[in-house]
């Protein structure tokens, strides 16, 4: 019986193995990153959502106070002012830190055989998917993206965690590699009957 040490933070799988390697498989993080102008998609994609609830808030916070509405409690309403205060001051931390953390977190690579993504600003996700169980790869720009001249591609298997999104792709590699695997994935599926 062999005691292997448990997967933390610090070993968690990174990425594809290293070819050649005999015994364990040491994983590395994915080697591209996404374009630099997602910053400015994420930015304004939290921007809109914190002034639409900031101003939800706000609208909230004066009917509580002005309208005297029974129900809240006393304190609440002489401190509804509070409400969108704060929720301002943490929008303003999310647009200061977000935007450039997931960039620096958000890699991807596509090998021979697998794609390969990290996400997550917080919490991680590394995920391998076999380009030869791709069932569909989808090139999607928003009306944000088109302005910043990126795009979304997602990768589609049969299974839901078996599927992957990479945000933040400059539009052009985008649209190359999703018929790039659109082909390769076609040419496997052929191969394997």
């Amino acid at each position: 019986m062999t005691n292997t040490p448990p997967h933390d933070a610090d070993t968690a799988p990174e990425g594809p193995p290293e070819p050649g390697g005999g015994g364990t498989a040491r994983l590395r993080p994915p080697l591209r990153r996404v374009s630099g102008r997602a910053i400015g998609v994420w930015t304004l994609r939290i921007l809109f959502g914190g002034v639409l609830t900031l101003l939800l808030f706000s609208a909230l916070a004066w009917a509580a106070s002005s309208l005297g509405w029974a129900w809240i409690p006393a304190w609440a309403r002489d401190n509804a002012w509070l409400l969108p205060v704060v929720y301002a001051v943490y929008v303003l931390l999310k647009v200061a830190v977000v935007p450039s953390w997931r960039y620096r977190v958000h890699r991807w690579e596509v090998s021979g055989d697998v794609i390969y993504t990290r996400a997550g600003w917080i919490s991680r996700s590394w995920q391998l998917v076999p380009v030869n169980r791709i069932q569909t790869v989808d090139h999607t720009q928003g009306w944000l993206e088109r302005v910043f001249d990126v795009a979304t591609l997602e990768v589609q298997t049969a299974s839901y965690a078996g599927s992957s999104t990479i945000e933040g792709l400059d539009t052009d590699e985008a649209r190359r590699l999703s018929e790039e695997l659109a082909v390769r994935a076609g040419t496997l599926r052929d191969d394997a009957t």
